[in-house]
């Protein structure tokens, strides 16, 4: 694939990284007069952290004040709204209340409510114990006081990602995937990264790694940050636990993790967690008994009746953190590279406010953006709970019966979908990939009736 970029074999742009951030960033591009590149070593987009987090649409109410990470988190959630209204990524408007379990806990309440002020996000109000009973009557006992934040909201990670990247390609980027980042060697006029699949050419380089964002700003010159993983274990519970809570209840955040949390999710699934654990291994995805022992123990204080339910299943997700408490964004003119590192666990939020933000900074470094116009967001499969899904539309039915076919009961999701899956701008690779795209699979009984039957019909659609 040597050489794959613009008319003479040089890309203007190559973006390393397809998780939520550099889609983002790819997505935002592809609106402007330029080839792009968008790379990435997994078999699909948005793998890493952007697949494995909490899902929750952040206001940014807790970030630092002044901080970049502030600013930009509140305006691409604002951004991130718009567009998955228009794209139909599930967002459920929930609302948060944060909860003080302790005295010291209680006394900081009015602090966070003040930086959520500060940080323009309004609404905020106190809640007595009382009011927190009344709201969620599940709570554990002991909760003295909190905070109702109104705009904290689920959302969909796994189609936000893929709206992105499909709106990019279909713009016109290139997305490489199984390509590893190996070497960079920078020129006066173009940059040759040096790959698994082969040399590629460009005059500006992106980086978007995510955990590994630290290595490729290495390979540039780059020493300002490391990435040091930091592994958050979290549950799934089964839906029939979803009518415990409306709300995501928050407990009061530390200077190192927001802590753990107990959520429902737009599949209508309840979690709970994450850990916070610093580790070396950049692919430690593997949960631990002591780590789930933990969360259930915490779930246990936090809602009694919820470690009571089923669990549907369990997982790891790894954020970017560094020795900084701030995003790790800079673009530099003279070299014609730009870092977007340390995005840790507000990275899915902040995500369109980082990609507009560096794509000003760009500009002004001297990438030349003639804008152009392009088709728009992309009309996204429907994977929430709390609207209508194929297998209830009559209509649909009638004009096309394999959206009547189900395959997989747990999750209600028919041959239709999965057809049109397999046939999708960014088809999945594997299992793990439909099930992002479809929910198959995913739901009680961990693809024990249905796997085979979806596997069957992802490998006639690769191996055709």
């Amino acid at each position: 694939m040597t050489g794959d970029g613009g008319p003479d074999g040089v890309a203007d742009v190559l973006i390393v990284g397809a998780g939520v951030v550099g889609a983002a960033i790819a997505r935002t591009l592809a609106g402007y007069q330029l080839s792009c590149l968008l790379v990435d070593a997994a078999s699909d987009v948005g793998t890493g952290t952007s697949k494995a987090n909490t899902a929750i649409l952040h206001t940014g109410f807790d970030a630092e004040p002044g901080s970049l990470e502030s600013r930009l988190l509140r305006r691409g959630s604002l951004l991130l709204r718009d567009y998955a209204r228009q794209a139909g990524i599930p967002v459920e408007d929930t609302g948060a209340l944060l909860v003080a379990w302790t005295p010291e806990q209680e006394a900081a309440l009015p602090g966070i409510a003040d930086k959520a002020r500060r940080n323009g996000v309004t609404g905020v109000q106190p809640r007595t114990s009382a009011q927190l009973y009344q709201a969620e009557p599940h709570l554990g006992p002991g909760a003295r006081a909190g905070l109702l934040i109104p705009g904290e909201s689920i959302i969909c990670p796994w189609t936000t990602t893929l709206a992105y990247a499909t709106e990019a390609v279909r713009a016109g980027v290139r997305l490489l995937l199984r390509t590893q980042v190996l070497g960079v060697r920078p020129g006066p006029e173009q940059h040759e990264v040096r790959t698994s699949g082969g040399p590629l050419r460009c005059r500006w380089l992106i980086n978007a790694a995510g955990l590994y964002s630290d290595q490729i700003d290495r390979m540039l010159g780059g020493e300002s940050f490391t990435i040091t993983p930091r592994r958050g274990e979290l549950i799934v519970f089964d839906k029939l636990a979803r009518p415990l809570l409306s709300s995501i209840l928050l407990p009061v955040p530390t200077a190192r993790t927001k802590g753990v949390l107990v959520a429902p999710t737009v599949y209508g699934n309840v979690l709970l967690g994450p850990t916070a654990e610093d580790v070396e291994d950049r692919a430690d995805t593997g949960t631990t008994a002591a780590g789930l022992a933990g969360l259930l123990d915490a779930g246990g204080r936090l809602m009694p009746e919820l470690v009571a339910e089923e669990v549907t299943a369990t997982y790891v997700g790894l954020r970017a953190a560094t020795e900084h408490r701030d995003y790790q964004i800079r673009v530099d003119g003279q070299l014609r590279y730009a870092c977007a590192g340390g995005i840790r666990s507000t990275g899915l939020s902040a995500s369109l406010g980082i990609a507009e933000y560096l794509a000003g900074q760009l500009g002004a470094a001297g990438l030349k953006l003639t804008a152009r116009e392009t088709a728009g967001p992309p009309a996204m499969p429907y994977l929430g709970q709390a609207g209508p899904r194929p297998y209830q539309d009559a209509a649909r039915i009638a004009a096309d019966p394999e959206y009547g076919r189900i395959v997989c009961h747990c999750e209600r999701v028919t041959r239709g979908e999965i057809r049109d899956a397999l046939a999708s701008t960014l088809p999945p690779a594997d299992l793990d990939g439909l099930r992002r795209r479809t929910r198959a699979c995913n739901g009680r009984c961990q693809g024990f009736y249905c796997a085979a039957t979806v596997s069957e019909l992802l490998m006639g659609s690769t191996h055709r």
